[in-house]
């Protein structure tokens, strides 16, 4: 189910480039990436989306139900909370450069840039969560379509 539009990612029966094989020089790809959000493959079990969060942002807390998120991040350092309630955020941990989070369906969540520089990160959804080729240049665009 689409997180934006509450339709199936594939609704239209377009998997976008998901339909295909897609080889990237992820690293360059993730590094080059000024938009707060935008996926770049999706499929209806699985997509690859990257994301540039500004020094001193977060991506906002959230939970996924049905989809389960594995980040990466390429660039910086950031303060990852999480918890099984909205009330009970009692995971809390700094990464950096080359540490990937794991972040199953159901688990409250938000990452926080803490360095002094963008945070470049990728993140796989499994299944799919949000339209293909969607793209939020900013934090503010990704909170006004989420209604956060």
């Amino acid at each position: 189910m689409d997180f934006n539009t509450c339709e199936s990612p594939d609704s239209q029966n377009t998997f976008g480039e998901g339909s295909i094989p897609y080889i990237i020089n992820l690293r360059q790809e993730v590094l080059n990436n000024t938009h707060f959000f935008a996926t770049r493959w999706t499929t209806r079990t699985i997509q690859f989306a990257h994301m540039s969060v500004p020094v001193g942002v977060e991506t906002g807390l959230d939970v996924y139900y049905n989809s389960t998120l594995f980040l990466y991040i390429e660039q910086g350092e950031a303060l990852v909370i999480m918890g099984f309630c909205e009330e009970c955020l009692d995971i809390q941990t700094h990464v950096y450069a080359g540490h990937a989070i794991i972040i199953p369906a159901g688990t409250w969540n938000n990452v926080v840039n803490t360095g002094n520089s963008d945070l470049k990160m990728y993140a796989i959804y499994s299944p799919a969560l949000h339209s293909y080729n969607v793209v939020f240049r900013t934090k503010e665009e990704w909170t006004f379509h989420n209604g956060s």
